[in-house]
């Protein structure tokens, strides 16, 4: 089955919203983005798992013009799912122009590496040379950081899924252990704990909703970048209370808490982090002035 070749609509960081809520260990944000770009390219979309590289701002492939074909060389880190994806979709740049690859597995040597959640996030090797048809050229003004903005906004629709869950689960769990006679959510101090976490829940999900907006346009990665910022940030301290509110069982593996709260850190370190996107942040308003920051504060 083909996944998502469009990411023109809201749509697609919907559905990663509910896979993020049930932690579900599947490349599926990373194949509709692989699709996303063999579309706007004219390649072959992919009809299994599949993923994109580079995913670091500061990874870059390099490719050149050879007698008979392409030459692609470099190295990614941290790439999702790299040593079980059917089709790895590389972005390089040569001059003013990003070139789309089309890859099959068999064309990369993979290191295996890990997140948190020991979901597969893989060095990618490549030295290889390609036919014509494996390679084609994006539209003028599309690049790697289109690519990375995108997957934050997926990043972001998954972390506000997970953390929607997570409060659910500890709010849940506050209700049901019982302590000195009481149930522990009866105790000030958790009620207070839990209403952060609800209100940085729900700041996640507004988050999520600004970064989906930025993701059907392209160009909006000013706010799909607001958006990963403040769900990253959201991500750390709903983690910390819940593991708080649980306790060591938390921590144990026959408990669900573990397997979100563990992507939920890995997640908001991936297509930049929070230091990244409010870096970019703060250039814009540098760059717009006394007189411009509120424009662009309400634009988004």
């Amino acid at each position: 089955m083909t996944v998502a070749s469009g990411l023109t609509t809201p749509m697609p960081a919907t559905l990663i919203r509910v896979a993020g809520a049930e932690a579900v260990p599947l490349p599926l944000a990373e194949t509709m983005l692989a699709n996303r770009f063999l579309a706007a390219a004219g390649l072959p979309l992919a009809s299994g798992p599949a993923t994109v590289a580079p995913v670091r701002p500061e990874d870059r492939f390099s490719l050149e013009r050879v007698s008979d074909g392409w030459c692609l060389s470099g190295t990614a880190h941290r790439i999702p799912w790299g040593r079980t994806a059917r089709t790895i979709v590389v972005l390089a740049e040569m001059g003013p122009q990003c070139f789309v690859v089309r890859l099959g597995n068999e064309r990369i040597r993979v290191e295996p590496a890990q997140n948190l959640a020991f979901e597969p996030r893989d060095s990618v090797i490549v030295e290889a040379l390609l036919p014509d048809e494996a390679v084609a050229p994006l539209p003028i003004g599309w690049g790697v950081d289109d690519l990375i903005a995108m997957g934050a906004a997926l990043r972001t629709a998954a972390i506000a899924g997970a953390i929607g869950r997570v409060l659910e689960m500890t709010i849940g769990y506050a209700n049901e252990r019982v302590q000195f006679g009481r149930a522990i959510g009866k105790f000030q101090a958790v009620q207070q704990s839990l209403a952060v976490m609800a209100g940085h829940a729900a700041a996640a999900s507004g988050a999520a909703d600004l970064a989906a907006e930025g993701l059907s346009q392209r160009a909006g990665s000013m706010a799909i970048g607001v958006g990963k910022a403040r769900a990253g940030e959201a991500a750390g301290v709903v983690s910390t209370i819940a593991h708080q509110v649980h306790g060591a069982i938390g921590f144990t593996h026959e408990h669900s808490l573990h397997f979100l709260t563990k992507r939920l850190w890995s997640w908001r370190s991936e297509f930049g982090n929070e230091s990244h996107w409010n870096r970019q942040f703060g250039e814009q308003m540098a760059k717009a002035g006394a007189d411009g920051v509120w424009p662009l504060i309400a634009a988004l």
